[in-house]
């Protein structure tokens, strides 16, 4: 990444402490511990598709705001449920997006783009409507190029290790070809998470037909509570075999909840009748939470627990365009007696890790930093999603780091299903932790030899160490 002053201090000290800093972090390869990246980009390695389609279709930060102005996904190219025809023209789809561009002024959707123009791509043209075609031609000639293809950049980024993340109904056909290719498996490259909200969570579509699927993967019995939970485990070591070194779970609420076997098992049979109402699904996914930490503290995958999206608030998107296309929304969310079932029981078990997210950052402070520095088993998830801004990504660490020190946090995530946009996302969190650890050597609070130390534990050992990246489980 070039060395300019983005994101730096302004005071000519501090700046001057996190120039030499970020110096240091700049270059350390990639930890990329949390996304959504496609794998069948790199399994495939075939060319990007025009500009359009690879930097605006897929991303909901900038379909959203367009919609937000009256311009409705489809004449973005966003594809449809139910088929129906959008703007298949990816030249007409950037010259509506850049006509748009002054939308995003002073958004992080804007820093990360155009970082990507010029650091990725090296189009330094600025983005403009009058400027949308020459930018477009520019892009989509690199695209052309066997060094822009999804592997090379790849490497180019420096990513070291890259999680996607999969549902247990996922036949990790991609992660197979990975690993034949000598790219995937356990210690490889591209690994997967393992995500079971879609046959834990009551409320998903579909639940009961994925519980059934998942028996039949697995030739176990899910009719019954305990098959249902011999096919989780079985699952579980399938995405292991795959690289897999976490798990995530992206349930409404924190709330866990210990109950009895028997009641768990009421509870399963009133799912699959279809009889739970949302209480229930509640109910049992606080329930299923304290499953996933016994299976973790069995097979030691890392827990990742990302609550408080309400998810598909926008009905009318969703019910024109489905899932994760923009539609969900952050809420308050309430961790410390949430959380209490599962600390009771597992909290200062070390051979446990739990990564907490939120979208709330209020609770950086009260809650989030407190637990941390208190159970062993608790680590705290950078700010992700509406939250992964340069503004909020200072607030953390002024909020959590007098609570729960810099080694009680996991180390940055993208948490992104744009692949171009990684190297960027990680540059920005690099800058902000420099700039952060810049006033603390300024103010006397910490040595420079000690905050040289932290960015590069922050950037690159921290986050191996917490995901146990590079460690095989079984």
């Amino acid at each position: 990444m070039p060395t300019t002053d983005l994101l730096f201090p302004a005071d000519p000290a501090q700046r001057a402490v996190a120039r030499r800093l970020y110096a240091l972090a700049a270059p350390q390869p990639i930890i990329s511990p949390h996304g959504h990246v496609d794998p069948a980009i790199l399994a495939e390695d075939r060319p990007f598709p025009d500009p359009a389609r690879l930097l605006i279709v897929p991303d909901h930060y900038l379909t959203r705001m367009l919609l937000s102005q009256g311009v409705p996904p489809a004449e973005l190219g966003v594809p449809t449920v139910d088929g129906s025809p959008t703007e298949p023209d990816g030249r007409t789809i950037w010259r509506r997006f850049a006509a748009h561009w002054h939308l995003f002024r002073g958004t992080p959707s804007r820093l990360w783009l155009e970082q990507t123009f010029t650091d990725v791509f090296g189009v330094r043209t600025p983005l403009s409507p009058a400027t949308a075609d020459a930018v477009y031609d520019e892009l989509a000639a690199r695209l052309a190029e066997p060094e822009f293809r999804p592997r090379a950049l790849f490497e180019r980024f420096g990513i070291e290790v890259l999680a996607t993340t999969e549902s247990p109904l996922d036949d990790l056909g991609q992660h197979a070809k990975l690993a034949a290719d000598g790219w995937g498996g356990p210690g490889g490259r591209v690994i997967t998470t393992f995500r079971p909200d879609n046959v834990a969570d009551m409320e998903f579509d579909g639940w009961a037909g994925n519980v059934a699927r998942l028996g039949e993967i697995t030739g176990e019995d899910t009719g019954t509570y305990a098959g249902y939970l011999a096919a989780l485990r079985r699952r579980r070591e399938a995405f292991i075999a795959a690289g897999a070194t976490c798990t995530d779970h992206g349930h409404p609420t924190a709330r866990t909840l210990a109950l009895g076997a028997d009641e768990a098992a009421r509870l399963y049979d009133k799912g699959l009748r279809g009889l739970a109402d949302a209480a229930d699904a509640e109910t049992f996914r606080a329930h299923m939470l304290l499953e996933f930490a016994r299976m973790s503290l069995d097979d030691g995958l890392v827990m990742q627990l990302h609550p408080g999206a309400v998810r598909n608030h926008n009905r009318w998107l969703y019910a024109r365009h489905g899932r994760d296309v923009g539609g969900d929304l952050p809420q308050a969310t309430e961790y410390l007696h949430a959380l209490t079932p599962l600390l009771d029981a597992y909290g200062n078990d070390p051979r446990l890790r739990v990564v907490l997210y939120t979208l709330d950052e209020y609770t950086f402070s009260r809650e989030l930093a407190p637990l941390a520095g208190g159970y062993a088993a608790l680590y705290l998830g950078a700010p992700w999603w509406f939250l992964d801004s340069p503004e909020v990504l200072r607030r953390f660490r002024e909020s959590v780091t007098e609570s729960a020190g810099f080694y009680n946090t996991a180390g940055f995530v993208d948490d992104t299903r744009a692949f171009c946009s990684i190297p960027v996302r990680h540059d920005v969190a690099r800058r902000v932790d420099a700039a952060y650890l810049a006033r603390l050597v300024t103010e006397h609070r910490l040595g420079e030899d000690e905050a040289a130390e932290t960015i590069v534990d922050l950037a690159y050992r921290l986050p191996k160490k917490v995901f146990k990246i590079g460690e095989n489980l079984l």
